[in-house]
């Protein structure tokens, strides 16, 4: 596998928008430590997003518009450590599959995932949505209490 950042010139259009957006969110989460990190420092990866019509779906298939994904990513960002090495990007029909392994760290949880996330774009290239798909240990209870609030579709 490779970092992100030593592929992201082999691929251009919606796949590279994908690939950019995964390396905005390691600066964001490494930047997030710093005194003064806020809900508007996401500001670099609102502009890949359609914010007005966002929707995400993650790996508990809980569902947030573009304002409760930043809430949540403020949260997590500030407490955790991230990375992401390259498996494989693919484009279909306008829709992008990013596959990655990612690396985490919230306090004393370690987590290594295979992730593969589905990106939608609107007309003018701006991701609208985001299906998240991972493959993983059972989370300890832990880490599930960052989800706290956040309303889980069934």
């Amino acid at each position: 596998m490779r970092h992100i950042d030593d592929v992201v010139g082999d691929y251009s259009g919606r796949s590279r928008a994908v690939l950019e957006y995964a390396l905005t969110t390691k600066r964001l989460v490494d930047s997030a430590k710093r005194p003064g990190f806020t809900v508007e420092s996401w500001v670099p990866l609102a502009e890949l997003v359609a914010v007005e019509e966002f929707e995400r779906v993650g790996n508990f298939k809980e569902v947030m518009n573009w304002s409760e994904y930043v809430g949540f990513l403020t949260n997590w960002a500030t407490n955790s450590e991230w990375e992401g090495s390259f498996k494989r990007v693919s484009e279909v029909g306008g829709v992008v599959f990013l596959e990655l392994e990612e690396r985490s760290r919230i306090g004393d949880f370690e987590s290594v995932v295979n992730s593969m996330s589905v990106y939608e774009f609107t007309e003018a290239n701006k991701i609208r949505h985001i299906d998240v798909y991972l493959q993983m240990a059972l989370p300890s209870t832990d880490m599930l209490t960052s989800y706290d609030g956040v309303e889980i579709a069934e």
